[in-house]
């Protein structure tokens, strides 16, 4: 290999009391996919910060092309043609998607026709299902995510560092991003790709860079890449074996209680298409019952109804024998719900707050922690420490701020309040999106965990295996509605896969006929 594209040389970056890059070296060469593999926390995300100029490293240096460069900010290094693609993302929701792709990258008067013909041909080209002239709050957060990527393509970035670029995709729009990321270093340009997903990873990367605990800790060849296997490179990055779950059986939930109720239940906006349509299914006491669909289906919208942020049409929604259909989330969390909200950075927390302040955002009405409206942070920080411990959140203590950590330890802070919160029933929504194996191990086991007790648990998911290796029951949701209720065992992921496309059972007897 010649002059590498990009060269990292012993970087070392250090917050306060995390030591987050620790003497990092590497390199990424022109027409090269390097996959930058590790836990949540190993200091990948920051490292390519680092290259981006969001962060500044405390000590090394960077070159480009050979010659070393100081950068600065993200400017810089787009100049330089590196773009960044962020796990979390940087749109303004009140504007358009032409409006947010040319945001600081045009002068003067601007023909916005123009402008949006433009960006509409791009995502055209990359044969991205996104509309030019929409809003960005009206977007689901798939599409949202294939803004974020239209941004660095429109900026003609050589260097594109993707952080966890498909965590919100569908396997479909998945495999259309790995046919463009191939099509694009074939032209001689490169790419970073940051992700947990280790399928992809053997799939599309030349070399996989394995980090832990801030250092460079292995790193796989290409002419290893193709051969190498999953539960290999899993060991490689978090260095022990994962535990093998309880699969669901064939219990027959019938004759327990039923916890959870939801009767007809539809969501209207006024002269608007319905996002829910006669919904109606129940979850037993110590029952996992999973819905299944692309994202952007009604799914969200659900799991706001059952926790009271969305007000309901029609229907009803039992909780232990009581209406709560009308009841306020204040107090549906009084009653025992937990909420895992698919986007923790806008709904699940606050991350200026500490851990402490965190795990106290939905209990300071509680008796648990206060007393005459006296907050006990002895109690509430002895507990988030007890927390830490018991979900490995990699954090030095319970006054760090959540912002501070990674997405996957953010996660975790959020699944140990939740958890702690819903004493009758948790809501997941995409619970271990953006997660390393490691911690979705972790998350899975306390999802098992939880229903051991009796919890009744509604797990939404994009993800299939994760569907098919918790759920007890599944349904399938299309366009707000109800495709179909299943045992996990009556399930294929063809048949599941058919459904989430909004063929059913009639339909596809009517084709095979």
């Amino acid at each position: 290999m010649g002059t590498p594209a990009i060269e990292l040389k012993n970087i070392t970056k250090r917050f306060a009391k995390v030591l987050a890059n620790d003497n990092v070296s590497m390199t990424i060469g022109e027409g090269e996919v390097v996959a930058l593999l590790g836990e949540n926390g190993a200091g990948k995300s920051t490292i390519m910060k680092i290259l981006y100029g969001l962060y500044h490293a405390t000590s090394g240096k960077i070159f480009i092309d050979g010659q070393e460069k100081v950068i600065t900010n993200p400017k810089e290094a787009m100049s330089l043609g590196i773009s960044m693609i962020q796990q979390h993302f940087s749109l303004v929701p009140a504007h358009t998607v032409t409006e947010n792709i040319i945001l600081g990258n045009c002068k003067g008067k601007i023909d916005y026709k123009a402008k949006e013909k433009e960006v509409q041909e791009l995502a055209d080209y990359y044969h991205f299902d996104v509309p030019a002239g929409e809003y960005v709050k009206n977007l689901t957060v798939g599409t949202q995510q294939k803004v974020e990527i239209l941004k660095a393509l429109y900026l003609k970035a050589r260097i594109l560092i993707m952080d966890e670029p498909t965590a919100v995709l569908t396997p479909q729009e998945s495999e259309t991003l790995m046919q463009f990321i191939r099509d694009y270093v074939a032209k001689g340009n490169s790419v970073v790709f940051i992700t947990h997903k280790m399928k992809e990873v053997i799939e599309v990367s030349d070399r996989i860079i394995v980090m832990r605990n801030g250092r460079v800790c292995g790193q796989i060849e290409k002419d290893e890449v193709a051969t190498i296997d999953e539960a290999t490179l899993a060991y490689k990055m978090i260095g022990h074996d994962l535990d093998e779950l309880q699969m669901p059986g064939e219990e027959d939930y019938s004759k327990r209680k039923k916890r959870v109720v939801v009767e007809h239940v539809s969501i209207q906006p006024k002269d608007q298409v319905a996002l829910l349509s006669d919904i109606s299914f129940d979850i037993h006491e110590g029952e996992v019952f999973g819905f299944a669909g692309v994202s952007g289906n009604g799914q969200q919208e659900l799991c706001e109804a059952l926790y009271g942020a969305r007000k309901l049409t029609s229907g009803k929604i039992m909780l232990d024998e009581e209406d709560i259909s009308t009841l306020s989330v204040k107090e549906r969390i009084k009653r025992g719900m937990g909420y895992v909200a698919s986007d923790r950075y806008r709904y699940g927390m606050v991350a200026d707050m500490s851990l402490s302040e965190n795990m106290l955002l939905k209990a300071s009405y509680l008796s648990r922690w206060i007393k005459h409206g006296i907050i006990n942070w002895k109690k509430v920080d002895e507990d988030t420490e007890t927390a830490i411990k018991d979900y490995t959140i990699k954090a030095p203590d319970h006054m760090i701020s959540a912002g501070s950590l990674s997405g996957g330890n953010q996660q975790k802070v959020v699944v140990a309040r939740e958890v702690d919160m819903g004493d009758s029933m948790i809501i997941f929504d995409q619970p271990t999106r953006g997660l390393d194996l490691g911690a979705i191990n972790y998350v899975h086991k306390t999802i098992l965990r939880e229903k051991e007790q009796g919890k009744s648990i509604l797990l939404v998911s994009t993800e299939l295996s994760e569907i098919f290796s918790l759920s007890d029951r599944i349904a399938v949701l299309y366009k707000g509605k109800i495709m179909g209720i299943y045992k996990n065992t009556e399930l294929t992921t063809e048949k599941i896969g058919l459904l989430m496309a909004g063929v059913d059972e009639k339909e596809e007897k009517h084709h095979e006929k």
